[in-house]
């Protein structure tokens, strides 16, 4: 007897469970937003690019100008007995060699200081330790002309003001507003885009809508050509060293961009 009404509570309860589960899910299944129409339509609407009709096409652009400004590294370099004579030689020949190029248009922030070096100078002996002879005080600084014109004299100057301890090098070509020229580059890289777009587009019967994604998957920056030149001068008679011939001819950058676009 105990036991059939142990059965029946087992029972009892169990059937409760089974009921209050049932209850749960619908509950949830309520608040869980909607009929299979409607989550269908947010799954849709949710879906990534690539599973929604779209167009990808790229386009290149390119844009240049001569350029209208000159770089270059100026070094000066030279060996004293006492340091602090080494030190203060390469002071002088430095400023004097920066003061002669103010007529040029350089001022104090297109020179910047790359380097400055002193090490000692020795004699070495076959049985006996070396001995230190002097130092060498070597100081660098790059250089800009803003004006391509004045380039060729600024170099000249330079070397004739510096005589034997001066070195120039690495003379670069350059223009000054890049940034313009590139923005151009990537005008014209998009409107390639645009244009190889409307046209698969129309030609399959279809209307271009809203871009998704742009971007820009290749650059090529207008270059910087370097001059082969270098000038050591040998006589401080080279007073009279003529200026540097320069031609400049025109250098092109490049933008490539990729561009995805919604069919309507």
């Amino acid at each position: 007897m105990n036991t059939n009404v142990t059965v029946s509570v087992r029972s009892l309860l169990l059937a409760a469970l089974v009921a209050m589960a049932l209850m749960v899910a619908y509950l949830l299944g309520s608040a869980g937003g909607g009929t299979p129409a409607a989550q269908a339509a947010d799954d849709q609407a949710s879906a990534p690019a690539e599973q929604r009709r779209v167009l990808t096409m790229t386009g290149t652009g390119e844009a240049g100008a001569v350029p209208d400004q000159l770089s270059f590294a100026l070094g000066v370099s030279l060996t004293r007995v006492d340091l602090d004579d080494a030190l203060g030689a390469a002071n002088a020949t430095m400023s004097r060699v920066l003061a002669s190029l103010t007529k040029y248009g350089v001022d104090k922030a297109d020179v910047q200081t790359t380097g400055l070096s002193m090490t000692p100078v020795y004699q070495y002996h076959d049985y006996s330790p070396p001995t230190i002879t002097g130092y060498r005080v070597s100081e660098r600084a790059s250089v800009l002309v803003k004006k391509l014109g004045e380039g060729g004299k600024a170099v000249s100057a330079a070397v004739a003001a510096g005589g034997n301890d001066v070195r120039v090098s690495n003379i670069r070509l350059l223009v000054g507003d890049d940034d313009a020229v590139m923005a151009k580059a990537r005008d014209a890289a998009v409107a390639e885009a645009t244009a190889k777009a409307k046209q698969y587009a129309e030609a399959s019967g279809q209307t271009l809508g809203d871009v998704v994604t742009l971007r820009e998957v290749r650059t090529r920056p207008l270059p910087a050509p370097e001059l082969s030149a270098g000038y050591l001068v040998q006589d401080r008679a080279a007073v009279g060293l003529k200026a540097m011939p320069i031609r400049a001819g025109r250098d092109k950058g490049s933008v490539t961009v990729q561009v995805v676009w919604e069919l309507d």
